[in-house]
């Protein structure tokens, strides 16, 4: 299938990692979506940005933690995770306290580059109307 005719799903990702089955279940059907070569993106906003927060600690929980899952997403060709700036500065978080996810340019030696784009609530909404499939968590 070609790259120009294969739809555009974006998952929209609202909620905390932790407390419900949103983040893990979103996370689960992106890479089922990866796997069948879709063109798969993943937006953070709300809540759902802490998804991304480097050094998740979930021992006082008692639930596994998969966010070290999303640096995986590279190997599944997923490069484009999207985050709202306005929600990352409306929980007093800024992109440095954003887990380092990359993908490997086969075209540039193997270089690696940023997967996460901090993106504004304008560029959010544009993503999200150029989308062919929006799922939200």
């Amino acid at each position: 299938m070609s790259e120009k005719s294969r739809k555009k799903f974006l998952y929209l990702n609202r909620r905390a990692p932790y407390g419900s089955v949103y983040a893990l279940e979103s996370l689960e059907v992106v890479l089922i979506g990866a796997a069948f070569e879709q063109d798969v993106s993943l937006a953070f906003l709300d809540d759902g940005v802490y998804q991304l927060v480097e050094g998740q600690d979930t021992a006082g929980i008692g639930m596994k933690n998969f966010s070290k899952t999303y640096r995986a997403l590279g190997d599944f060709e997923v490069r484009k995770l999207f985050v709202e700036r306005e929600s990352l500065e409306a929980r007093g978080l800024k992109e440095s306290d954003l887990m380092p996810i990359v993908w490997e340019d086969e075209d540039e030696d193997w270089a690696e580059k940023p997967s996460i784009a901090v993106v504004d609530k304008a560029a959010m909404a544009e993503l999200i109307a150029a989308s062919d499939v929006v799922l939200s968590f």
